[in-house]
């Protein structure tokens, strides 16, 4: 977690505590504060030792703020905030994992029943205490009981996007190191589950004490959890990170087995046994001349061990990638060389979702147009979100003020085209490239009526259609509700079609089978969305959708240009539905994009 993160984290608690004791609007400015320090360029400590006039330059953050933060790095807290910690002594972050419950909610049960922990809050519920509090009632209580199971079951797991930054420092720091042969990350995190348990690493390397002596002194590790001499564990950022250290013959070996899943493993061993092979951590030994296969680890002759490929190569497969590897297919794909050719991250030739500050982006549409073409894209869309039920804040462009819009995007190309005639430079000249799609991201109401009217989404180049509200309704009503949406003329994307947000709230559950085939029949492709809060579609529905001949679009939702960095979230999430470059829309040329999008 860098800098700027961990103080965006302070502030944002600083928001929910402050909410929480019913302080009216500094919340909102702590919010924003907080998105800013995150999305800020400059490293925040940097700006800190400069004072706070230099911390103040960030937009949205005042004077207050500043110093607060300044507070913080001098002294490592902020006394106001320790207090706001006193005065509410609740675990305000694990409470507001439970859907229905928000900072407000948590003051309230906190002054009436002094609920602090997820704990006290469900035995509360289940006595029927919530009911009796002002504001709340029998069906509230029977809300949060519900809710509870998922929120803890939450706690236990870590967001990719949250995990993957760790995993990455992790790696990019053994790497480094003169003992490490080869590194690599292993486990769930390297088949890109949306969520994991811990970020497991493995090294190969002859000096194994070093390596170990390096690692718990890795500037990120917060602590170390224990440390032997071919394995360690440290906490980062809140997550543990496990080490494995192993001899370069059975790096491969490792790497295949640590990875998993249990059950692709599974499949492969029995392959292998079925061949007179045995494979396990260790390698794959020939053993069809032991008498006793099971005598030990490494009995019988290698074969294969040091790389991964050649691993699968001696059972005569192809290498399957780690996002497949959970036996749904891939062996016999693999064993047969029928294995996809997935999407690469390269082959993403733009994004078709994405806001700006005309609703709760926090950047200009030239701004976000010109971080697009800096990435290399081909084509850009602007798709801010429309009014309707459940955007936040009342921040969706009514139809007049989505009309004005078009003028203010044709306005950002040419204040973009004009910086390219000022200037010479490459990301210049890709900016004059781009092309630039105005949209919107209208909002699908419970029954499945956009909320938008037709002749305004007629005019526009794309529309993204999303469910923002009514998402605790059930399957039959949900799976209607967004048939009804892909099959509306104007619609050319299924936004995000559950709802959900990762260890935060379920969404919706439609037949996706009934939806995909819907979308399909109408030429609306269903959305990857790699917010890594999101990744959603998830790779199941992918498959299931490119099994019924629909299209995908892999877009980051970004609300700022770093964001726009998530789509490597989006596409191995896409990869794990066995997608290719030419199942996903924004990996087409502006032509083709634009020509599926017009029929």
């Amino acid at each position: 977690m860098s800098r700027n993160d961990e103080v965006a984290a302070l502030l944002e608690e600083f928001a929910d505590r402050l909410e929480a004791t019913g302080v009216e609007y500094k919340p909102t400015a702590y919010r924003r504060a907080a998105e800013n320090v995150r999305e800020h360029t400059a490293p925040i400590e940097n700006l800190a030792g400069e004072g706070a006039d230099a911390v103040a330059e960030i937009d949205r953050v005042g004077d207050a703020i500043a110093a607060k933060i300044v507070e913080y790095f001098e002294t490592g807290s902020i006394e106001e905030l320790e207090a706001l910690r006193s005065e509410l002594p609740a675990d305000i972050e694990a409470l507001t994992a439970v859907e229905g419950v928000g900072p407000k909610t948590v003051g309230s049960l906190y002054e009436a029943l002094e609920i602090t922990t997820l704990d006290e809050l469900e035995a509360a519920a289940e006595a029927e205490q919530i009911r009796e509090v002002s504001g709340f009632g029998a069906k509230t209580e029977e809300n949060i009981l519900d809710n509870i199971p998922f929120a803890r079951e939450a706690r236990e797991r870590t967001r990719l996007g949250d995990a993957r930054p760790v995993a990455d420092d992790a790696l990019s720091y053994l790497d480094d190191l003169d003992a490490v042969e080869s590194a690599a990350v292993c486990g769930s995190i390297r088949r890109w589950k949306d969520t994991i348990g811990d970020v497991d690493l493995l090294v190969a390397s002859d000096e194994r004490e070093p390596v170990v002596e390096a690692f718990t002194d890795w500037p990120e590790a917060d602590a170390t959890i224990e440390a032997g001499t071919g394995k360690a564990s440290v906490r980062a950022s809140g997550t543990r990170v496990d080490l494995r250290i192993v001899d370069g013959e059975e790096f491969g070996a490792a790497l295949q087995y640590f990875t998993g899943s249990r059950a692709h493993n599974v499949a492969v061993r029995n392959r292998a046994i079925d061949r007179d092979l045995k494979l396990n951590e260790y390698g794959l030994f020939d053993v069809s001349g032991v008498d006793d296969p099971d005598a030990g680890q490494r009995v019988g002759e290698r074969v294969a061990g040091a790389t991964e490929d050649g691993v699968y190569a001696a059972l005569d497969m192809g290498p399957v990638p780690p996002e497949l590897r959970e036996n749904n297919g891939e062996v016999e794909a693999a064993a047969a060389g029928d294995l996809p050719d997935l999407v690469e991250t390269e082959a993403i030739r733009g994004d078709l979702h994405t806001h700006t500050d005309w609703s709760d982006g926090g950047f200009s549409i030239a701004e976000m147009i010109e971080a697009a073409a800096e990435r290399g894209y081909d084509v850009h869309a602007v798709t801010d979100h429309a009014a309707g039920p459940g955007i936040f804040g009342n921040t969706g462009l009514d139809e007049a003020e989505i009309a004005e819009q078009a003028e203010a995007v044709a306005a950002a190309v040419s204040e973009v085209d004009g910086a390219v005639a000022a200037a010479d430079s490459a990301a210049d000249s890709a900016a004059a490239d781009i092309e630039v799609f105005h949209g919107i991201e209208a909002n699908i109401d419970a029954e499945g009526a956009i909320t938008t009217d037709d002749d305004t989404l007629a005019d526009l180049d794309i529309v993204v259609a999303s469910p923002h509200s009514a998402l605790g309704q059930d399957s039959d009503a949900a799976t209607e509700r967004l048939i009804r949406a892909v099959e509306h003329p104007h619609v050319d994307v299924l936004g995000h079609p559950t709802g959900r947000i990762i260890n935060s709230r379920p969404g919706i559950a439609p037949d996706v089978e009934a939806v995909v085939e819907a979308a399909a029949a109408a030429g609306t492709a269903i959305e990857v969305n790699a917010n890594p809060a999101r990744l959603d579609a998830d790779g199941d529905a992918v498959r299931i959708a490119l099994d019924a001949g629909a299209t995908i679009a892999v877009n980051t939702d970004a609300h700022s240009p770093r964001e726009l960095d998530n789509a490597r979230y989006g596409v191995h999430t896409a990869r794990r539905g066995w997608a290719e470059a030419g199942d996903v829309l924004n990996a087409r040329a502006p032509d083709e994009l634009r020509a599926f999008l017009d029929d």
